[in-house]
């Protein structure tokens, strides 16, 4: 069953790392049952990593925990790319979005 909901949600292009098992259970003879939920947003401790990241590496850009995202700011598009760019090379266990970027 995981298979197909891993294929279904990879075909609507949902990020599979997103998805968090829980434990299996045994309900009663041959029938198990186990709790998945969706991860949304960034926890504030890689949240905290990552903005660290941002201002270790030296690019004009400056990064601000919102809630459960992080705001990455900065005035050069090509900062921006090159910070998107880093992000997705650190952050490999956790499925990042980049939304309202600027053209």
């Amino acid at each position: 069953v995981l298979d197909v909901l891993r294929g279904r949600m990879a075909k609507r292009n949902v990020d599979v790392r997103c998805l968090e098992l829980g434990a299996v259970e045994k309900i009663s003879g041959d029938k198990v049952k186990q709790a998945v939920t969706v991860k949304t947003g960034i926890p504030v401790d890689k949240g905290k990593q990552l903005q660290k990241l941002l201002k270790d590496s030296k690019l004009k850009v400056s990064a601000s925990i919102q809630g459960d995202a992080l705001r990455v700011s900065g005035a050069k598009k090509d900062d921006l790319q090159a910070a998107i760019q880093l992000l997705r090379r650190s952050a490999t266990d956790l499925p990042v979005q980049f939304t309202n970027f600027r053209d």
